[in-house]
């Protein structure tokens, strides 16, 4: 890994995207920069470390204590020695200040006329919402169009990380912060959790998809509208897959942080204060508006509400979807 990036710091000039081997895809306007600072210090790094480690293994040998040969009495003082130790670090600590604050500078102020997509972090999935109020879980972009993000979390601290744009931003409960970033090549790229957040962290993952030029708008249209061309139960399972439930209940039978959907209709639960309720319409409805006032048995209160997040309509799609993971409720 180190010699990936000795001959990217000597030929960095050349701007080429193909440099700097081991690290991630550049796809944003940042990226170059940022990747240009990184070699730039580790090569200063590197040339440090073989002049050091050389001049350290050069005078074991050369000084080495030897028959014939007495020790030179050691100066004390040596002001020009002390002068270049200081002045030379000084510059190249303020050359490396002067490139990474600027970096950072580019990064920390948004464009005008930026589009605005706001970020909601909790544990453990991402959601998106765009100004049209289409909520998804992954973040869909224009490309070459400065993007801003204004994220809050639901819960604890995340971080919202996307190593092909070189971009990262903590996002704290209680506020909101802001990033941006200007994609400049369509694809997709893995959006993590920078942050350690939980026993699902691993788990809260998403994508970036970058849309070619006209195709961002035509997939926001579609997508408003993309709930009113499915069948209610299909509508709640994408709205299972979207808003974030799959990280914690899963549809195979299996616990995880919440019970699991499978078989879960019309069933009876056990809840934590002892007493027992029939899983139905009205159960789900208020487990999704107030999780914390009927806690299933074994399970702990992590859920957060989603009051304000999800319509009337949308809840009754995902009872439909939790119908048909149990065909022998009778309310198919």
């Amino acid at each position: 890994m180190l010699m990936n990036h000795i001959i990217p710091f000597f030929l960095a000039a050349a701007g080429d995207a193909g440099l700097s081997p081991g690290m991630p895809v550049r796809a944003s306007t940042f990226a170059t920069g940022v990747d240009w600072v990184w070699d730039l210090i580790l090569g200063i790094s590197l040339l440090f470390f073989v002049l050091i480690i050389g001049l350290m293994i050069l005078f074991i040998f050369q000084y080495r204590a030897r028959e014939g040969h007495e020790s030179a009495p050691t100066p004390s003082h040596n002001t020009r020695l002390e002068v270049i130790w200081t002045v030379i670090p000084t510059i190249i600590v303020g050359i490396i200040f002067f490139f990474g604050f600027r970096g950072y500078m580019d990064m920390a102020v948004v464009p005008r006329g930026a589009y605005s997509i706001n970020v909601l972090a909790q544990r453990w999935s991402w959601q998106f919402q765009y100004p049209n109020g289409h909520v998804d879980n992954e973040l869909h972009v224009p490309v070459d169009r400065p993007v801003k993000l204004v994220m809050t979390s639901d819960d604890v601290i995340h971080g919202f990380y996307v190593p092909a744009f070189r971009v990262k931003r903590d996002i704290v409960p209680g506020r909101y912060n802001t990033t941006w970033f200007e994609a400049t090549e369509p694809g997709e790229y893995d959006i993590f959790c920078a942050e350690y957040c939980g026993t699902g962290h691993s788990d809260m993952l998403s994508k970036v998809i970058v849309h070619k030029k006209g195709d961002f708008e035509k997939w926001l249209s579609e997508a408003a509208d993309l709930l009113g061309t499915m069948t209610p139960a299909e509508a709640g399972e994408w709205l299972y897959n979207a808003r974030g439930c799959k990280q914690c209940h899963t549809i195979d039978g299996a616990a995880r942080i919440g019970p699991t959907f499978k078989g879960d209709f019309g069933t009876e639960r056990a809840l934590k204060d002892g007493s027992k309720v029939t899983v139905d319409e009205n159960y789900i409805r208020r487990s999704i508006l107030d999780p914390q006032s009927q806690i299933a048995a074994g399970f702990e209160p992590v859920m957060p509400t989603y009051k304000g997040r999800v319509t009337d309509e949308e809840i009754t799609m995902i009872i439909e979807f939790l119908k048909s993971l149990n065909p022998e409720s009778g309310d198919q």
